[in-house]
């Protein structure tokens, strides 16, 4: 059997799990693919080099593959998704400090997303009655579901990000060392670096991605479109060795393995312990709180990886939010056409016997 050669480009995220169980558990070299998996710095180097065909596929934001696909952002480059890679696992965190002035303000218990979010609009206007410059909040990128779930916190207490609270772009690695420093007040991202920001002593994580919204959208395994149609047996290989990964990341037994496997110096860096919290769902929340159980924290399950149609409009919705698009009913078919539900089912039934074992 010929083998394929296909370099994924991945950020140091915990669901870029999939690809690097596919090339270290050997589900890759099974469909006859030698993968070269380069870490990234930022959304939009991957986003970049994956257009210039740097890269052939890219675990990457599915809101980044949608805004690249519609040509928003300062990049036109129609991207496709044949599944995703996982949904939920990201969190909203504030310093120590914010969080403690906003547990003083909460009229309630500040675990429901009303409470903290009225609790955080008297806080900012506490800061601007006192003349003290606003709060600052970061993303991952301009173009991700970590904005549009801000975005709907917010919104429960009148709020908008970008007006009453500034925003800012930080790549993943960087959140950490952004809110130690006081560059910003809080952040929304992906684990593991809520819980990073939490072991490190300097935050406090205020929500799970799931108080807000359960199953939500967030990573795809990404190609440029044109690829997908002309390359169909490099895509059903790549999809059928992350779907065999899938099945074999589902599997408790497995968790502290593949929280070394993530913990590597190529990969996220980080103490394997860390990790394997975050897989079990024991998520550390910092502020002499503890440790908080949370079902299915992040799923890699086969559902999960489904690419479905339907997600493009909640990323729609949520750009309309952030003031990035005013959508259109052309908008909203070129996004939805993003994510291929037909290859992920083809790549299904073609390993059905696979995915058994």
């Amino acid at each position: 059997m010929t083998t394929l050669h296909l370099r994924v480009g991945f950020m140091p995220l915990v669901d870029c799990a999939l690809v690097v169980l596919a090339k270290d558990e050997g589900f890759a070299e099974a469909e006859g693919l030698n993968l070269e998996l380069i870490r990234e710095i930022s959304w939009s180097n991957l986003r970049d080099k994956l257009n210039v065909r740097l890269f052939d596929a890219a675990h990457m934001l599915g809101p980044a593959a949608i805004a690249a696909t519609l040509g928003i952002g300062g990049v036109k480059a129609p991207m496709a998704a044949p599944l995703a890679l996982n949904r939920d696992g990201a969190a909203i965190t504030l310093s120590l400090r914010r969080f403690e002035e906003l547990s003083r303000l909460a009229e309630g218990d500040p675990a429901d997303t009303a409470i903290s979010a009225h609790a955080l609009a008297a806080l900012v206007a506490r800061r601007k009655a006192a003349g003290l410059p606003p709060l600052t909040f970061a993303a991952v990128f301009g173009f991700s579901m970590h904005i549009y779930l801000l975005g709907e916190w917010l919104e429960k207490a009148g709020l908008k990000l970008g007006e009453d609270i500034r925003f800012e772009v930080v790549p993943p690695p960087q959140t950490v060392e952004a809110l130690a420093s006081g560059r910003i007040d809080g952040f929304c991202a992906g684990a593991p670096w809520n819980s990073a920001a939490v072991a490190a002593g300097v935050g406090a994580m205020v929500h799970a991605s799931v108080d807000l919204r359960r199953n939500c959208h967030d990573k795809v395994l990404a190609w440029r479109a044109d690829d997908v149609q002309k390359r169909p047996a490099a895509v059903a290989k790549l999809g059928a060795a992350i779907l065999n990964a899938s099945a074999w990341a589902c599997r408790p037994e497995n968790f502290a393995r593949m929280a070394q496997h993530l913990s590597a110096p190529d990969r996220l860096a980080l103490p394997a312990p860390l990790i394997e919290r975050i897989l079990l769902g024991e998520l550390i929340q910092g502020a002499d709180r503890p440790p908080r159980p949370i079902d299915r924290f992040i799923r890699f399950d086969r559902e999960a990886l489904r690419p479905e149609p339907d997600d493009a409009d909640w990323v729609l919705a949520g750009m309309a939010r952030a003031g990035q698009i005013v959508a259109t009913s052309q908008m909203h078919d070129i996004a939805r056409g993003v994510f291929l539900p037909a290859y992920f089912d083809g790549i299904f039934v073609a390993n059905q016997d696979a995915l058994k074992k």
